[in-house]
């Protein structure tokens, strides 16, 4: 059985390569999907990948740096559908900068994009999982969650803290049948991945590889849960 069919999902960081490959796996599923990106283009040329399939597939764009976006984009997504069973929080930026290159700006942004979204969404969007009680939500980590890394110290943080609080909701919410997934990739074959400096991008994880265990994890309706799931590579170069 299909747990996921007929089930609303929402998608922020949409037309990025893990967040587009888990759209296409949760239309794939049954899943209707309610997507948010920055820009506005790339948005819909996803929502038209998409729209052939028999659901309900709608958006807005924002910038999530922006409280004000984001809150239209929550007004926008509980007025498409009565309430989303599965969030998935996959919007991020990574910025390269040695510590004392970055600034308060760019630190701003990075958590606002990183983590407040996040925050927000599932703040907002699980009060319906709860009385429905029956939620998923997944937050796309990272390895840097795990680990420090030189010159990426706002990145890692922001990662640090996603883990942090997909551990503390999953304890929150659990007993009202709302199941939290923090999956934390190493590097990706995406606009992201290309950004990181020295290692070698054919050795990345691909992002359907990554949708694959997403659907996988939040498919079991038992007593099982993987709260925690870290993707490595094999090879490492």
């Amino acid at each position: 059985m299909n747990i996921l069919q007929g089930k609303n999902a929402f998608i922020s960081g949409a037309t990025g390569g893990i967040g587009k490959s888990v759209a296409h796996a949760l239309v794939d599923s049954g899943c209707n999907l309610f997507l948010t990106s920055t820009n506005d283009k790339s948005l819909q040329e996803v929502i038209d990948s998409l729209s052939n399939k028999n659901v309900v597939v709608a958006g807005l764009s924002g910038d999530l740096n922006k409280i004000k976006d984001v809150y239209a984009i929550i007004k926008a997504a509980k007025a498409k559908f009565n309430s989303i069973d599965v969030l998935v929080n996959s919007a991020g930026i990574f910025p390269n900068f040695n510590l004392f290159d970055s600034d308060d700006d760019r630190f701003e942004e990075t958590f606002n994009i990183n983590f407040r979204s996040a925050f927000m969404f599932t703040r907002e969007f699980a009060k319906g999982m709860v009385k429905n009680e029956w939620g998923r939500v997944v937050n796309i980590g990272s390895s840097s969650a795990y680990a420090g890394f030189g010159g990426t110290s706002m990145y890692c943080s922001s990662k640090h803290a996603l883990l942090g609080f997909s551990r503390a909701i999953h304890d929150e919410l659990k007993g009202s049948n709302v199941r939290t997934f923090c999956v934390s990739p190493s590097s990706t074959q995406s606009k992201m991945g290309k950004a990181t400096i020295g290692q070698d991008y054919s050795t990345f994880l691909k992002p359907d590889d990554i949708a694959k265990y997403v659907i996988f994890v939040i498919s079991f309706n038992s007593n099982i849960m993987s709260e925690e799931i870290f993707l490595k590579r094999m090879i490492v170069q």
